[in-house]
């Protein structure tokens, strides 16, 4: 915002004053004094003929507001230059001549003094839109209220706000000066408790927001000619930095000009005094020491922040951040609920959406897990296919030098009989071969059995968990719909109380019955989606059943093999001949696979389906021969199933 523009703000409220009825026009002696009176507020040379030559040909009658615009334009803000006068003094100007009409009989008895109502009526116009009559807008007034609360060491409290707009909502367009002076002193926009506590921290606001202060304080100075160090109350602005004796800004010493050129830096410890920082200008170099780090860091923040704003062409921070709220908000549209509700949703949606990828990793990290269990159980059992190989190798090897030596031996009776024995011994040893070649198979099919079952416990799981889901979101938006039920149901109760007091008109079609049908809609979708969860928990207990079998299956088959049973005609064997050094040595090699009596093949019959397939080889399995342990586990399983 320009100059002119800052300077009609006010300028229209000593206008505005002068109209005593209301008319939109002032008489023209009143309009000398007020012109005067600028001149000399701003500083400008009096021009006394200039208002009587512009209105000459309206000698009668009082002028207008657009009548006096032109001439307040080209005689006196035309000839306005910043720097040249005290903004202050014409703002306190044309306060005095507005402030007896509109507000001066409630100065009595308030926590305002009449010097605290004309900074905030500064305040007002600085803030203020760039409209007439001038309003100021709740979000702006906010930002005032909220700025000296915090100056207050006070938690802004917006209920003060809020309670306001809602108990008079023409204030949602804006509030007068009038309007906000006098909220201020009820009480209804700020509790104060201590009036010099606010005077004290609305003037600090005041120098910062009106003033352009940008920071001030106490720091110490290295002098330019005697080089001793000096405390001074230093005061920044975007321009410059002045330093003075003390707090009361009576005595000046100097002054720090600033422009786009300036450098600010930190400085290392030196000559005892520490946080030291220098301003450099292309005139000379300024060393100040702060009182401690924080306040080092600051200062430097600060000044960077006055060179932005010089680099920029700006004179006001304050105007800067005025302009990008107005941007925010021409920007956006949506209504402040309406951003909140989106904003719950979209978090809510985000959450959910957590949840499912959690759950979703966590399935994965187990699938992971499971997949490399599995991989060492095949690695194990790999290698016990290739124990069984090579001792099946061993002993083929055995056979064949057995045979090789009985033909070029040519060996007696005794000798072919323990030939047949050893060939009934190798016999065996190919059966019992042939018993764990089947008992492998079986294992892997009830591996894939179980990888089957896995997979399905798993995809129950994830199905149980997103019928959950749904559930509990279908129980949210259903004691939504309840709350807005309720509240419809409460509005009407209040129309018909309010109606029973007026005349009976015909009754208007409500919301009540959508949002009961609503309901009504949410409570059946929820009962599906309970069914839905049902089976899902059914499918996932059953699925869990059919894991727990075939782990017990598969912990059977991977228990110790024993080797297989012995011809009963292996104990009639003569063992009074002599036996040849070989002979002997595969004896022993046999003897260690003496087969168990009690073990017996199994029969494993394929179906066509897998279903009678999970049916029947339970029923299979139970020809092998199993631990008293596994047969119990075992029945439990099937009646759990």
């Amino acid at each position: 915002m320009d100059l002119r523009s800052e300077l009609l703000k006010s300028i229209w409220y000593a206008f505005t004053s002068l109209d005593a009825e209301h008319s939109g026009k002032v008489s023209k002696s009143q309009l000398k004094v007020l012109s005067h009176n600028l001149y000399t507020a701003l500083n400008i040379p009096h021009d006394p003929v200039a208002l009587e030559e512009h209105f000459r040909d309206d000698d009668e009658g009082p002028v207008s507001n657009h009548g006096y615009m032109p001439y307040l334009n080209n005689y006196i803000l035309a000839k306005a230059k910043e720097g040249t006068f005290d903004k202050e003094m014409l703002d306190d100007l044309c306060w005095m001549m507005t402030v007896k009409k509109n507000h001066e009989p409630g100065l009595k008895d308030t926590v305002c003094s009449r010097k605290d109502s004309f900074k905030l009526f500064c305040l007002f116009n600085l803030l203020s839109e760039d409209r007439y009559p001038l309003i100021m807008i709740p979000a702006e007034v906010e930002y005032l209220i909220k700025k000296i609360s915090t100056a207050m060491n006070q938690d802004w409290d917006g209920r003060l706000l809020e309670d306001l707009l809602s108990h008079d909502p023409s204030l949602q367009e804006g509030m007068s000066v009038w309007q906000f002076l006098e909220h201020i002193r009820s009480g209804r926009l700020l509790r104060i408790t201590s009036v010099d506590t606010f005077s004290l921290t609305l003037d600090d606001v005041f120098q910062e927001m009106y003033h352009n202060v940008l920071k001030k304080g106490y720091m110490w100075k290295k002098g330019h000619m005697r080089r001793n160090w000096t405390e001074r109350w230093f005061v920044l602005k975007s321009s410059n930095i002045s330093y003075y004796v003390s707090e009361d800004l009576k005595e000046k010493k100097g002054e720090i000009p600033l422009d786009k050129d300036c450098v600010v830096e930190s400085l290392p410890d030196k000559e005892g005094r520490r946080c030291l920082l220098c301003v450099k200008t292309p005139t000379r170099a300024y060393e100040i020491s702060a009182s401690d780090q924080k306040q080092r860091v600051e200062w430097i923040q600060a000044i960077q922040t006055a060179l932005r704003l010089l680099g920029e062409g700006k004179s006001s921070l304050h105007q800067e951040m005025k302009l990008k709220r107005r941007e925010q908000r021409g920007g956006s549209r949506r209504s402040r609920g309406e951003v909140q509700i989106t904003q719950e949703l979209q978090e809510e949606r985000e959450r959910q959406e957590q949840q499912i990828e959690n759950i979703i990793q966590h399935q994965r990290e187990v699938e992971a897990k499971r997949r490399e269990q599995e991989e060492q159980e095949r690695e194990r059992q790999r290698e016990v296919q290739r124990e069984l190989e090579r001792q099946l190798q061993e002993a083929e090897k055995v056979r064949h030098c057995v045979c090789a030596d009985i033909r070029a031996m040519n060996l007696t009776a005794d000798v072919c009989q323990a030939r047949d024995t050893m060939v009934e011994e190798l016999t065996l040893k190919e059966k019992e071969a042939e018993q764990q070649r089947r008992r492998i198979r079986e294992l892997e099919m009830t591996q894939e059995k179980l990888e089957v079952a896995l997979n399905t416990e798993i995809q129950a799981r994830l199905e149980e968990e997103r019928a959950r889901l749904e559930q509990e979101r279908l129980l949210q938006e259903e004691e939504e719909k309840l709350k807005q039920l309720q509240k419809l149901q409460e509005e009407q109760v209040a129309l018909q109380q309010k109606s029973q007091l007026e005349i009976t008109t015909p009754a208007k079609p409500s919301a009540i019955d959508a949002a009961s049908q609503e309901l009504q809609t949410l409570r059946e979708t929820r009962e599906r989606s309970h069914q839905h969860l049902e089976e899902a928990q059914k499918k996932l207990e059953k699925a869990s059943c059919r894991v727990k079998h075939w782990n017990v299956q598969l912990n059977r088959l991977l228990g110790p093999i024993s080797p297989g049973e012995r011809f009963e005609t292996h104990k009639n064997i003569k063992k009074n001949h002599a036996k040849p050094e070989f002979a002997f040595a595969s004896q022993e090699f046999i003897s260690k696979f003496q087969p168990d009596t009690n073990q017996q093949s199994p029969k494993f019959d394929s179906q066509s389906s897998e279903e009678e397939e999970e049916e029947d080889l339970p029923g299979h399995m139970d020809d092998f021969s199993l631990s008293d342990k596994d047969k119990m586990q075992t029945q439990e399983n099937r009646k759990s199933c």
